[in-house]
């Protein structure tokens, strides 16, 4: 079990190259990859600023992942990520941590994560959970509708009290 207590550094060079300060050694952003897995504890900082740079890395590291294989994000998805950054952007943070934090307490319940048997079990289940997510989320979406109806705090979207249109008897006038 990783030592939670001590933060491994990592340092970043002008040339990119990462250096792993607990091993003396260069790593890659695959390496990397295997400290969040395996859950070290880690902070990459530039080398001559000791800029915390470790979001960047993990940024990059998403990166190299969407890129290889079958990705999380889709198109579509990453543009309502865009759109969401500044008034909501605590709001859609806050939601990802807590459901993504959902899945990894599920995962550390069960304590099979990393057996063959869970894996084809999960595989099995990827129809039948994407549709459950799918609920939740469209759930998740009408509450929080219903509470901005409830609220009036939209006054110019449809289906809202005091909406930025008149009704079509007014237009007749």
């Amino acid at each position: 079990m990783p030592d939670r207590n001590h933060v491994r550094l990592i340092k970043k060079y002008a040339n990119r190259r990462l250096y792993d300060t607990q091993t003396s050694t260069h790593i890659t952003l695959s390496d990397i990859r295997k400290l969040v897995i395996q859950e070290e504890s880690f902070q990459v900082v530039d080398a001559k600023t000791g800029e915390d740079l470790t979001r960047s890395i993990l940024l990059q590291i998403i990166q190299e992942a969407e890129s290889d294989g079958e990705p999380i994000f889709s198109s579509e998805m990453l543009k309502g990520i865009i759109r969401f950054y500044g008034p909501f952007q605590g709001m859609l943070g806050s939601y990802l941590d807590k459901s993504i934090q959902a899945v990894v307490d599920i995962q550390a319940q069960t304590g099979q994560q990393s057996s063959q048997a869970w894996n084809d079990f999960m595989h099995s289940q990827i129809p039948t959970m994407q549709k459950l997510m799918g609920q939740y989320v469209e759930q998740s979406k009408q509450l929080y509708l219903n509470t901005q109806n409830l609220f009036g705090m939209f006054p110019g979207f449809p289906g809202t009290p005091g909406r930025g249109d008149k009704d079509k008897d007014d237009d007749k006038s």
